[in-house]
């Protein structure tokens, strides 16, 4: 590249005279000292602008920007070396062409080289990327580097785009997708708008479920917008896309109106349910959270994972993590009683339903036994407000876990006419997607395994 630089400057330089000039060679009879000047002013410029640092195979836009400084320095140079050494000084006109040949010169030998040292890659998996947006196209770029997959065609239903190339890649109507499949013999889909509501995307992948593809989808808006994940990590096709339903917005009084400033206990804080309640929690500035599990390893995963969001969120309250059953009345109450817990979220619960189908004791004990023991300690202990995460399967129960949740209910609603300081709640969790007692984690593994399902 030196080299190159060497000779082409000074060739850049004699045609910007002879493009000026009737006479070709004018230019070296009566400024030949401009020919050395431009070389030697130019390429420590280059140098010290690591131009000449870029791996060429793999140059691309930062350098190209890195060369157009340069070579706009390089005749900047010029011309000031033309009202200092030179024998006659040159128009503006003339460094303009030579700026301009110049450019042409040092930018199109590095992507001629890039083009002809380039290894030929793999061209792999075709892919359809399903929109033409800012997201498709930064996903197509980023596919350039990977020999796994590589776009044919983007999928978008903007008329306007239908038979334009963005990105040198045709774009094409939804209805077209089949067409393209059976042409370039297309394995995968992938999903490019993370601003679709997931409503949006049930019915896009409703639509390609027929062509018997793998469908990956980029990351939400949210998570890309926060950093949390960039456009070019796909990922699986989720549950909440399929099932087609957008996230109702909480209402914030709601959700700290028992939880602001005060002390608040989850129990079996360890669980899929009792871990993502205590995550919730921790956003709304409770006073002192109390964690309290009986498996060892899930209490000290949640207490890590929290203990990380309070030490980088700053936040400030107390963390407790507490070894316990709630089948223990008199440990319990210690612990209410202890750190004057004011608000109690109930999750410790068996809620696999086959599993409390062949265990009804266990079950019994730790559905209703344990509610029942944590609400006479809630009681004693002057608890303000206590919150039975139980299920939907307490609605006419056809299982053990169903009547155990049931019978929970029951022990509360009893509990609650002996006293109005402490109030008793309930809520149904529906199909809890993903967590331990969802089938739908089963299902995904079947899926992996290639089935049946």
């Amino acid at each position: 590249m030196v080299g190159f630089d060497v000779v082409g400057l000074p060739l850049a330089l004699l045609a910007a005279f002879a493009i000026k000039s009737d006479a070709p060679f004018a230019g070296l009879e009566r400024n030949p000292l401009l020919y050395a000047g431009v070389v030697l002013v130019s390429v420590p410029v280059f140098i010290r602008l690591d131009l000449y640092r870029s791996v060429v195979r793999y140059i691309g836009p930062r350098a190209a920007r890195t060369i157009v400084i340069g070579v706009s320095l390089s005749a900047l140079a010029l011309a000031v070396m033309s009202y200092t050494v030179a024998w006659t000084p040159i128009p503006i006109s003339l460094v303009i062409v030579y700026w301009l040949l110049a450019l042409v010169w040092v930018a199109g030998t590095r992507f001629l080289a890039r083009w002809l040292l380039a290894p030929a890659m793999p061209r792999g998996v075709p892919a359809i990327i399903y929109g033409a947006g800012e997201a498709g196209v930064r996903l197509a770029v980023s596919l350039q580097s990977d020999t796994g997959l590589y776009p044919v065609a983007y999928a978008d239903e903007k008329r306007e785009l239908h038979g334009t190339l963005v990105q040198g890649i045709p774009v094409v109507a939804p209805g077209e997708v089949a067409q393209v499949v059976q042409r370039f013999g297309v394995k995968r889909v992938l999903l490019a708008v993370p601003a679709a509501t997931h409503r949006r995307r049930a019915e896009i992948l409703l639509r390609l479920e027929a062509l018997g593809l793998h469908v990956q989808t980029v990351p939400s808006l949210d998570d890309i917008v926060s950093g949390r994940a960039a456009v070019s990590d796909l990922r699986e096709v989720e549950v909440a896309d399929v099932l087609g339903r957008d996230p109702v917005p909480a209402d914030k009084n709601l959700l700290d109106a028992c939880i602001r400033g005060k002390s608040v206990m989850v129990t079996g804080a360890g669980g899929s349910i009792g871990s993502e309640l205590c995550r919730q929690i921790l956003r709304q500035g409770p006073r002192r959270l109390v964690l309290f599990e009986m498996s060892e390893i899930a209490l000290y995963e949640i207490e890590r994972e929290l203990q990380a969001e309070i030490s980088n969120g700053c936040l400030q309250l107390e963390l407790r993590a507490l070894l316990g059953n709630a089948h223990h009345k008199h440990r319990i109450r210690e612990v209410m009683q202890a750190y004057g817990v004011q608000t109690v979220y109930h999750a410790a619960a068996y809620k696999h339903v086959p599993i409390v189908e062949q265990n009804m004791v266990e079950g019994v004990h730790n559905n209703v036994y344990s509610t029942w023991h944590a609400a006479e300690a809630a009681l004693e202990t002057g608890v303000e407000t206590f919150v039975l995460i139980s299920t939907d399967k307490a609605v006419n129960p056809t299982n053990v876990m169903g009547a155990t949740k049931r019978m929970a209910e029951i022990v509360l609603q009893a509990l609650q006419t002996q006293t109005r300081r402490t109030r008793f709640c309930m809520v149904r969790f529906g199909n809890v997607l993903g967590s331990s007692g969802s089938v739908v984690p089963l299902f995904q593994e079947q899926i992996r395994a290639g089935g049946p399902v």
